[in-house]
């Protein structure tokens, strides 16, 4: 994040490239935190991070976050980075459906359920 506390970079990796795309970001940005969803799976990725990752010094332990409700929440914070312009604006925002996958924001919501707050 940003020093306003905007994501950088938010995308969905394939499941097979996570750990090289991680290795990758370790290498060009300073990460201090790391946090991933509680359920689906989280067991197993933690495996792999311990024994893909753990030797990278600067890569802090993940820090497991309650998902859940993380996805609906996500279409809320894409109507938020993403308002909707023209007569789509006037559709109540529990009926808009994004037009996209919204994997990558239910991520921020993640982040910020971790730091507690909203990003703006």
């Amino acid at each position: 994040m940003d020093n306003r506390g905007v994501p950088i970079i938010h995308e969905v990796v394939p499941s097979g490239q996570v750990m090289e795309t991680v290795q990758d970001w370790a290498s060009r940005f300073s990460i201090e935190t790391v946090v991933m969803g509680d359920r689906t799976s989280s067991q197993e990725w933690l495996a792999q991070w311990t024994e893909k990752l753990g030797n990278i010094a600067t890569l802090p332990a993940p820090q497991l976050i309650d998902e859940h409700n993380s996805t609906l929440e996500a279409r809320s914070v894409y109507w938020e980075l993403y308002p909707p312009k023209g007569l789509r604006r006037l559709i109540p925002e529990g009926l808009r459906v994004p037009p996209r996958a919204i994997d990558d924001l239910a991520a921020i919501v993640l982040v910020r359920r971790y730091l507690g707050r909203s990003i703006n």
